[in-house]
C-alpha cells in the first residue's frame, strides 16, 4: 500500500473526498502491546506478506537487533500487526540498514512480491528517455498521463526511522535550496503545509495534489509524526511537475500532463529527477539512497528498485463490455500492468475510466516499465477504438 495516494488530474470529483486534512501532531508511534514487550505478536487473522514471513523463529532471531539509528524489527512490522485485517504488505524500513540487518525477514518477502528477485540479484536502472521505443499511437484517447518516482536523500533516516522533528525540517531546508535553483520549465512555487493559506490549500485540493496525514497504516509506522511540519508540495508554474516533500519517502517527484504523450511526461520526469540530484550534490554533497542490490531505497519494500509508477487514465467502455473488469485485470497482469478504477465504490461506473499503470518496480529498469505502459495502452486503444 502507498500508491492509493497517486492521483492523476482527474475529471470532476467531490472535493469533500480530499478535504479532511488531519493537522493533529503525532509525536510517538504506539506499538502493539506484544511488540512493546518485544514479544512475538498475535498474527491470527492477518494475511499480509509480513505475517507470512515473520515466523516466531525469525522474530526471536531478530528481536534484539537494532540498526545504527536504533530501528527494530518490532517497529518495522508494527503497522502490519495493528492493521492485520487490512494490511497487504505490513512492514516498512526505517533506514537503508533495515534491509540488511533484518534481511532474513525482508529478503524472502521482497523475493515473493517482486517475482523471484533474489538476494543475489542486482537491480538495473535506465533513466535515458531516448531508449523508449515509440509512444502512444493515439494520445487523444488518453485523459491524462502521470509518472512518479520515490526518492530518499543520503544521510537521513527513512520516515519510519526518524527520531526527531529536526530531521524532517533539515530535509525541508535542504530541498528549499534545491527548489530555489530550479529554472525554466521546472521553476515554480513551494507550498509549506504549515504556512499554506486556506485559499492555496483549496486550490491544491482542486488540482488533486494535496496529500494528507491521516493514513492509519502509515501512522502506525511513524510516517506522520510531527505532522504537518517539514511537509509541502512544490509545483511548477505550468502544473506539469510536482515534488511532494516528506509525504512518506523524502521526496516524490511527479510529472503529469493532460493527454497521452507518455514520452514527454517521462522526459520531464527524468530532467526533474536528474536536476534535483545534481543540485543535492552541489549544495550539500548528497545523493539519493541506493544499493546495487535493491536500487532506490524506499520506506515500503513494494517500492524498491525504480520507485516508479507511471500510468494513464483511459476510457475502456467496449473493452470492459467485452471482457469484464476481471478480464481486464487478468489481461493487464499478463502484460506487466495494473488496472485500477478511477474513484472507487462511489464513482459512476458507466464512465468506464481506468488507471492503467506498470505493475512492477524492482527487477526492471525505468525505461522497461514505461515501455510496458506504452505498448499495453496501445493494445487497449486498438481494442477499444478500432
Amino acid at each position: 500500500y502507498g500508491d492509493h495516494r497517486d492521483l492523476h488530474s482527474f475529471p470532476t470529483r467531490r472535493s469533500s473526498d480530499l478535504d479532511d486534512i488531519n493537522l493533529a501532531e503525532q509525536n510517538d508511534v504506539k506499538l502493539d502491546p506484544n511488540l512493546e514487550k518485544n514479544e512475538y505478536p498475535d498474527l491470527s487473522g492477518a494475511h499480509s506478506l509480513m505475517a507470512k514471513y515473520l515466523t516466531r523463529e525469525i522474530f526471536e532471531k531478530l528481536k534484539d537487533k537494532k540498526t545504527s539509528t536504533g530501528f527494530t524489527i518490532a517497529r518495522a512490522v508494527n503497522t502490519g500487526v495493528l492493521n492485520k485485517e487490512k494490511s497487504l504488505t505490513g512492514c516498512h524500513a526505517g533506514d537503508v540498514d533495515s534491509y540488511t540487518i533484518f534481511g532474513e525477514f525482508f529478503d524472502p518477502l521482497i523475493e515473493e512480491y517482486h517475482r523471484g528477485f533474489k538476494p543475489s540479484d542486482n537491480h538495473v536502472t535506465d533513466m535515458d528517455h531516448t531508449h523508449l521505443k515509440g509512444n502512444i499511437t493515439d494520445p487523444s484517447k488518453i485523459i491524462s498521463t502521470r509518472i512518479r518516482v520515490a526518492r530518499n536523500i543520503s544521510g537521513f533516516n527513512l520516515a519510519p526511522g526518524q527520531n526527531s522533528k529536526e530531521e524532517k525540517l533539515q530535509i525541508e531546508a535542504l530541498m528549499l535550496q534545491v527548489f530555489a535553483e530550479l529554472k525554466d520549465d521546472l521553476a515554480g512555487h513551494y507550498y509549506s503545509l504549515v504556512k499554506i493559506s486556506e485559499e492555496e490549500r483549496q486550490e491544491l485540493v482542486r488540482e488533486h495534489l494535496l496529500f494528507k496525514g491521516n493514513d492509519k497504516m502509515q501512522a502506525d509506522s511513524g510516517y506522520h509524526r510531527w505532522w504537518p511540519h517539514g511537509r509541502g508540495i512544490y509545483l511548477n508554474h505550468k502544473k506539469t511537475f510536482a515534488v511532494w516533500l516528506n509525504e512518506g519517502d523524502h521526496i516524490r517527484v511527479i510529472s503529469i500532463q493532460q493527454g497521452g504523450d507518455v514520452s514527454s511526461v517521462f522526459t520531464t520526469l527524468v530532467k526533474g529527477v536528474n536536476t534535483i540530484e545534481n543540485l543535492l550534490m552541489k549544495l550539500d554533497n548528497r545523493s539519493f539512497q541506493t544499493t546495487d542490490h535493491l536500487g532506490m531505497i524506499t520506506c515500503c519494500p513494494t517500492n524498491l528498485g525504480t520507485g516508479l509508477r507511471g500510468g494513464v487514465l483511459i476510457q475502456l467502455q467496449k473493452v470492459v463490455e467485452k471482457m469484464g473488469e476481471e478480464g481486464l485485470k487478468k489481461w493487464s497482469h499478463e502484460n506487466h500492468l495494473q488496472v485500477r478504477g478511477l474513484y472507487g465504490e462511489h464513482s459512476d461506473t458507466t464512465s468506464a475510466i481506468y488507471d492503467i499503470s506498470n505493475k512492477y518496480r524492482l527487477g526492471y529498469s525505468e525505461v522497461q516499465l514505461v515501455q510496458f505502459v506504452i505498448d499495453g495502452v496501445n493494445q487497449l486503444i486498438e481494442m477499444e477504438y478500432h
